[in-house]
């Protein structure tokens, strides 16, 4: 069973302004995936989510979402807090998922997300809203398996491929 860790990237929800709602649609999405999932975790933005990121690394996760976070916005500081953990990138995910989004939202193009390995844990940043949250994990849902398998040092081919 693949163990995740969702973590929601938001300022206003961490600082008690308005609930969580992204959070609680990626967890479920996990959930429904098959994943042992702990969260969402919420951290505002900048430093917290470097931390949030490590300690996931560091107790062993397979795999760590976020959502938020990852706009134009001076705040919006989590792929940048990202890049400091992952030690190898994953792009083509990223790239996927702001493909998927962009032919419902042309904005989703906006999006800085990225998606990287850190130790033997795969680190996917999603936006912060619920469409967002649900147009990514359609993405990532059909190469979870397969890519935590790949780092843990499964075989190159896909579960039912050559």
């Amino acid at each position: 069973m693949i163990r995740a860790m969702a973590v929601t990237v938001s300022n206003r929800a961490a600082a008690g302004i308005y609930p969580d709602r992204s959070g609680p649609v990626l967890a479920g999405l996990l959930a429904d995936l098959g994943c042992r999932v702990d969260g969402p975790v919420v951290v505002p933005d900048g430093e917290p989510v470097a931390a949030a990121l490590a300690e996931a690394v560091a107790a062993g996760y397979d795999v760590v979402v976020t959502t938020g976070g990852t706009g134009l916005t001076p705040t919006d500081q989590t792929p940048e807090m990202t890049r400091r953990v992952i030690e190898r990138e994953v792009p083509g995910i990223a790239e996927a998922i702001r493909s998927q989004g962009r032919d419902k939202v042309p904005t989703a193009i906006l999006s800085r997300g990225l998606a990287g390995i850190a130790g033997r844990t795969l680190i996917v940043n999603l936006p912060g809203s619920t469409g967002g949250v649900r147009d990514g994990m359609a993405v990532l849902g059909t190469v979870l398996a397969h890519a935590v398998d790949q780092i843990g040092g499964g075989d190159h081919s896909p579960p039912g491929g050559n």
